[in-house]
């Protein structure tokens, strides 16, 4: 009976539900993108190594303990000698590597004869850059120490730049010259594909640091908010705990820096677990904004059913006298408007699912975007759709089942 009547009123249907299509689609749509970054993110951080810790002179660690960015910015910045400081001088120091370029204030395109990519991140790193990253290189090798001290133009291609010039060409890179920007380099590996948070996360190249600093160490420090600052990555040996690691480039980095006992540490320490709690008060806030903002939208959705439904008790008066002129009890009268209210809004939250789960899948084909569409995401979007349509039917449910049979029978 539900189902007819829905078929003997579409135009209506249609504009009743179309509330909850929308708040069921901005969750589902919203939630299948943040769950893939989220899950995506996690996986980029886990890949970097439980024990990895980063020195930097800024970070989400300072910014979101709620230090004024103005401060931050007049600290130190972190130079290659530093990293060498650490690296003769931390017992607990397996491998140091420096990174420079992060900030994307490198970024460039990448020539091969005919083909060019989009604008990529150029990274300058010493030859510890895939140990500390714990990533392989697939074709080639990785340039040496002898390249990184001569300040040589070689060059290794991230994923994504050697797809884009070579693979679908079928040609070898290794030993091919390419052009970052205006500058020739020398292809001599290429790495394999890194777990992405985000579409572009192999959308990059690794240069020598010295070679980085020559070629951007000016344009660094005029267009980055941090400078030509490095951050410097460090992994400790696997039987050495990470906090003794920790506490002693902290101490050499404060000796470094000239800091008395009572002046806080000018530059930034984070790990795996300090990146990925940031990370959860972020993604929480982002959750929270979104089921508001959708509830916002059911709740119009919600009350449009109420008002549909209070329209269809008053012109179905005549009918609900006749079923109780026929023996029909309240609870029965009740579970049928209520049925209807709960069919409208379920037809509302599949249709929902489906667009939600559409925009998503069209927005990862197109954009390469990381997804994750569980089943209990549509579940649940059904079944809150259900119940919105439960909630706001039972005004009009209740007003209907309470009808007394002799005047709704009289009722024109």
């Amino acid at each position: 009976m539900a189902l007819e009547t829905l078929r003997t009123n579409k135009l209506r249907s249609a504009l009743t539900i179309l509330g909850v299509v929308i708040g069921i689609t901005s969750i589902v749509g919203m939630t299948s993108l943040i769950r893939g970054f989220d899950e995506s993110l996690r996986d980029t951080v886990r890949s970097l190594g439980p024990n990895t810790i980063f020195v930097a002179k800024l970070s989400g660690v300072s910014i979101a303990s709620g230090a004024d960015f103005a401060t931050l910015l007049r600290r130190p910045n972190l130079t290659v000698a530093d990293a060498k400081a650490i690296e003769k001088l931390a017992p607990s120091v397996e491998t140091v590597d420096v990174w420079f370029g992060q900030g994307g204030d490198s970024n460039d395109h990448v020539y091969y004869r005919g083909e060019r990519t989009k604008q990529i991140n150029v990274l300058g790193a010493t030859e510890n850059f895939a140990e500390v990253n714990f990533v392989s290189v697939v074709y080639g090798r990785f340039f040496t120490n002898a390249e990184v001290e001569h300040r040589r133009r070689v060059l290794v291609l991230g994923n994504n730049p050697y797809e884009a010039l070579f693979e679908k060409l079928g040609i070898d890179p290794i030993g091919k010259k390419v052009r970052v920007g205006a500058i020739e380099f020398t292809v001599v590996g290429v790495l394999a594909k890194r777990p992405s948070a985000i579409g572009d996360q192999d959308d990059f190249v690794v240069i020598p640091d010295s070679t980085h600093q020559v070629l951007y160490g000016g344009i660094a420090q005029r267009r980055s908010p941090i400078g030509n600052s490095a951050t410097i990555v460090i992994v400790p040996y696997k039987d050495t705990p990470r906090e003794k690691a920790l506490e002693e480039v902290e101490e050499i980095m404060r000796i470094r820096h000239g800091l008395k006992l009572d002046q806080a540490n000018d530059f930034d320490l984070a790990t795996q677990d300090a990146i990925l709690k940031i990370w959860d008060q972020i993604s929480r806030g982002v959750f929270l904004a979104l089921v508001a903002i959708s509830s916002i939208a059911l709740m119009v959705g919600g009350i449009g059913v109420m008002a549909i439904m209070m329209i269809s008790v008053t012109e179905r008066t005549r009918e609900i006298g006749v079923r109780k002129a026929l023996g029909a009890r309240r609870q029965e009268i009740l579970f049928q408007f209520l049925a209807e209210a709960a069919v409208l809004t379920s037809l509302g939250g599949l249709l929902g699912v489906a667009i939600g789960s559409s925009i998503g899948l069209a927005i990862h084909f197109a954009t390469r975007f990381p997804i994750s569409l569980p089943w209990w995401s549509f579940a649940i979007g059904v079944g809150f759709s259900a119940g919105i349509g439960i909630f706001f039917g039972m005004v009009p449910a209740y007003r209907a089942a309470a009808l007394d049979p002799i005047e709704a029978l009289r009722y024109e």
